[in-house]
């Protein structure tokens, strides 16, 4: 959590069936990407978006669904612990400026609270990206919401929508085309002790 910085992708695998079904869906070896928020004095936080409440949304003080930012360390805990999944980190360098974490506030504002869509509704905006359509923006899945955010802070290139992504294009064994200069480092296996 120290070393947390914003940018950093974080990858989720799940052994439960919902978790089994996405990422034989996906041919993908996880099923839930998030990314890094380390802005100045404040904790390291987790911007995603879930399908039922976990922990507190810092950016609205409630515990929701949807699109929102909350503490790392809860967010991994939960996620890990309670849930049962196994978490990756993939460090992003170099570290990013006060321009990009300013866009960044900018596209927590616009995307947070955003819900998480249905089983149908996901499959829909999946499918939509894969022939590269747009999907609504009223609802966002997590690999969109990191790709979104990625090609917003310049991290992401490419003209692809960001509903064509889903979690295991953030995984190494794919080629992710980001930003000039920016790399990611390869998957670090994170222990989370229980009661974390």
């Amino acid at each position: 959590m120290d070393l947390a910085a914003t940018g950093d992708i974080w990858l989720f695998r799940g052994s439960k069936a919902n978790d089994r079904f996405v990422r034989a869906a996906t041919n993908s070896p996880v099923n839930h990407v998030a990314m890094a928020v380390a802005i100045g004095d404040l904790p390291p936080l987790l911007w995603h978006t879930e399908s039922s409440p976990s922990t507190v949304d810092v950016w609205t003080g409630e515990r929701k669904a949807g699109v929102q930012l909350q503490l790392l360390e809860d967010a991994v805990g939960v996620w890990s612990t309670r849930w049962g999944h196994l978490p990756f980190v993939r460090q992003l360098s170099p570290q990013v400026g006060q321009e990009v974490e300013d866009e960044l506030l900018r596209v927590i504002n616009e995307y947070s609270g955003r819900r998480f869509p249905t089983a149908r509704g996901l499959a829909k905006r999946w499918l939509k990206g894969k022939v590269r359509r747009s999907a609504f923006p009223d609802e966002v899945f997590c690999a969109e919401l990191i790709a979104a955010t990625y090609q917003r802070l310049g991290l992401l290139e490419g003209a692809k929508p960001p509903n064509w992504y889903d979690p295991g294009r953030f995984w190494s064994g794919d080629k992710l085309t980001l930003g000039a200069g920016f790399s990611l480092s390869p998957e670090i296996a994170i222990e989370v002790e229980p009661g974390t």
